[in-house]
């Protein structure tokens, strides 16, 4: 048992504590997983919501992972009791994970809530996994630690470094080119995915564990080591070690997420250059803590927050390379000025005695705000008569000349019709044409799939043309570059300004100005308002009648209306 004494009764001892017919049932039960009496003596009882999964390759490790989290619980005198959740793994599961995001928190809230668990280990990292498991780990507020899977290994292809997502998309299109042929192809694919562990650029995975490190929930630099690397190991065991003395400590997720707190993580996504995802994420996150965030928050700390590390898809290197640089913890020394450094974490300690004294050792990955890459965070928030309630876009990995774009439009309702005419050689385009995607948002996808990054037509990509102004209510990858405006609120399919564009119109982007907007008169932007039909019903049943009737916009994080705070939810009857 550890050290430290506890500062209140065990919660599982509700279960097992009390001499009657059903505490009795209880013991007899947990004796059958070969657990004893000595086990169920104030000793505290560690959930590890582990989301393996053979369908999901990013968390394909965390099988083993989960022994060295149970060896550092057993080590520190807690019982660890693995209870598996949904997997939501990105590339396979349809129409998107952000479907079943608000799935697993409601899963992970419930495990926690109706079992008898006094503490939690949460293990993931792909794309959604990180907030779903959150979500539910800050609702239920029992002592949580988050261990990140990792990043996988640097692809190699010929010589050349490859980034999982971000060179998919790269080399696709030279092979709609006729750059490179099919052989080419299938062995650069052998090649992007090299071990175990989540995509190793700066997608919505590294960019989601790292956001979870700075809020607070994981140890120092944990988001930073390779999954396959054998610090990956050790962490994971002092993980297990360290989630015991939080429960004799009684530190809960509502003592490490603040305002504060938040804001931090916000001026880590920005100097990191990540993932336009997060932006619903950290809403969704801060909300469930009754912290009311907003979009307009992102651009007012992306204003005053540079871009500093040298990742793709907006930079050059890799997750390895940001590692073996000093990791997250030594880009949070270097930006220290930036943050509020009293904010408590999970190992008991303030963010600034975890991060003092950490160094750099390439600064051509990680730069200080006193060399920045770029003086300002690249995640731009829009508005304007076509996204009143907010857009973004990825200005650092997006070609400036398109920064200031005015142009004709061309509009898809759907993917299908997307898919089936971007290649005619007959679709009038060129490069300052701006892609129309509509009826892919929170519901219309459903689910928000990460359709945003419109491919380029065939015939502009045998010109050499790589980039266009894409403008959709969809979410693209976090490995994703280009000029893809996103989650464009409220989405087309609930009658958001969206579904008024028509082929033709000519489009205004302005990342100065934070604007978008369609140039027709507000006469004519009536007229068309009141011409609009309401759409059938996606769902009869199931969970999918579940998730659109009661999903929240982009802005407001996609989270279900009633998993937001209003009230505390009782515990569970112990009879």
């Amino acid at each position: 048992m550890s050290k430290k004494k506890l500062k209140k009764n065990l919660r599982s001892q509700r279960w097992f504590a009390e001499q009657t017919l059903r505490g009795s049932g209880h013991k007899s039960r947990i004796f059958q997983l070969g657990l004893t009496k000595e086990d169920l003596e104030n000793k505290p009882i560690i959930g590890i919501i582990n989301t393996w999964s053979e369908v999901n390759h990013c968390h394909s490790h965390l099988k083993e992972r989960a022994s060295d989290v149970k060896t550092g619980i057993l080590q520190q005198g807690g019982v660890p009791i693995e209870m598996p959740a949904i997997s939501l793994a990105e590339v396979f599961q349809k129409p998107s994970t952000m479907m079943y995001r608000n799935l697993l928190a409601l899963e992970t809230e419930e495990l926690l809530r109706s079992y008898p668990i006094d503490g939690c280990v949460l293990m993931g990292g792909c794309d959604k996994t990180t907030p779903g498991l959150l979500m539910g780990a800050i609702s239920m507020n029992l002592p949580t630690i988050f261990v990140p899977a990792g990043a996988m290994l640097r692809g190699h292809w010929r010589g050349q470094t490859l980034g999982s997502g971000s060179d998919i998309w790269k080399y696709w299109d030279e092979l709609r080119g006729g750059n490179i042929s099919e052989g080419d192809w299938q062995e650069m694919l052998e090649g992007i995915a090299r071990s175990p562990g989540t995509c190793m650029t700066m997608g919505t995975a590294s960019t989601m564990t790292s956001i979870a490190e700075v809020m607070g929930f994981s140890l120092t630099n944990a988001s930073s080591i390779p999954a396959p690397d054998s610090a990956h190991r050790r962490m994971a065991t002092y993980s297990g070690r360290r989630i015991v003395e939080m429960v004799c400590e009684d530190l809960k997720p509502s003592d490490i997420i603040t305002e504060k707190s938040v804001y931090n993580a916000i001026k880590a996504l920005m100097a990191l250059g990540g993932s336009t995802n997060a932006l619903i994420h950290v809403i969704a996150l801060a909300r469930r803590s009754t912290i009311d965030l907003k979009l307009d928050d992102f651009e007012k700390i992306g204003r005053q927050t540079p871009f500093l590390v040298n990742l793709r898809p907006a930079g050059k290197y890799l997750m390895e390379d940001f590692y073996y640089a000093g990791g997250l913890g030594a880009l949070l020394e270097g930006m220290r000025n930036l943050l509020y450094l009293n904010e408590l974490t999970c190992t008991g300690k303030s963010l600034g005695q975890n991060i003092k004294g950490l160094k750099i050792h390439n600064p051509e990955v990680i730069k200080t705000p006193q060399n920045p890459i770029e003086p300002n965070g690249g995640l731009i928030v829009l508005r304007g008569n076509l996204a009143p309630d907010g857009a973004v876009i990825k200005a650092n990995a997006a070609d400036p000349k398109f920064h200031e774009h005015v142009g004709p439009a061309i509009v898809f309702d759907s993917y299908d019709e997307m898919a089936k005419k971007i290649d005619d050689p007959s679709l009038d385009i060129s490069e300052n044409t701006i892609l129309i995607l509509r009826n892919a948002g929170p519901i219309g996808g459903p689910g928000m799939p990460e359709w945003g990054m419109l491919p380029i037509p065939k015939k502009l990509v045998k010109k050499g043309i790589r980039d266009m102004v894409r403008i959709s209510d969809a979410r693209m990858s976090g490995t994703s570059y280009g000029t893809c405006v996103l989650h464009v609120a409220p989405e087309a399919w609930i009658g958001g300004p969206l579904s008024l564009v028509k082929t033709g119109d000519t489009i205004e982007l302005s990342v100065k100005n934070r604007s978008l907007n369609l140039k027709v008169s507000a006469t004519e932007f009536d007229a068309r308002r009141k011409s609009l039909k309401n759409k059938p019903e996606r769902f009869s049943r199931g969970y999918g009648r579940l998730f659109v009737q009661h999903v929240l916009q982009a802005n407001e994080g996609c989270d279900f209306d009633f998993l937001e705070p209003s009230g505390p939810t009782p515990e569970p009857e112990i009879h």
